[in-house]
């Protein structure tokens, strides 16, 4: 299974949507999007959602910490929503969602980063 990346933004807000499989053979995909349209764009947000993120491993979870300290050292933050239950066990047994807040929608996410979609 591939993996596709939508990106939207709303404001200042970047939201990342993952479909397919986040592993070592996409994650260089979803780096370099990310990266380009944080440092490209007026983005000082990021929310993540993974609704249809069906699978993740740890090159997915180095990724995800690596535009977390991005945007984390620009003065934003990064949130995640909508999580597939295997996916967050993976968050959960990481230790990301210590640092990562999460989310059940992204609504919820948005309103929780004071931004109106």
């Amino acid at each position: 299974m591939s993996l596709q990346v939508e990106l939207e933004q709303h404001r200042n807000v970047l939201v990342v949507r993952l479909r397919g499989e986040l592993d070592h053979h996409t994650a260089d995909i979803v780096r370099f999007k990310m990266e380009d349209a944080i440092l490209r764009g007026r983005v000082e947000h990021v929310v993540l959602s993974l609704k249809d993120l069906q699978f993740m491993d740890s090159s997915g979870l180095g990724v995800i910490l690596g535009r977390y300290k991005l945007i984390k050292s620009r003065g934003g933050k990064m949130v995640v929503c909508d999580v597939h239950s295997g996916v967050k066990r993976l968050f959960e047994l990481s230790g990301l969602f210590k640092i990562i807040s999460f989310y059940e929608t992204e609504r919820s996410a948005l309103a929780g980063l004071e931004v109106v979609s």
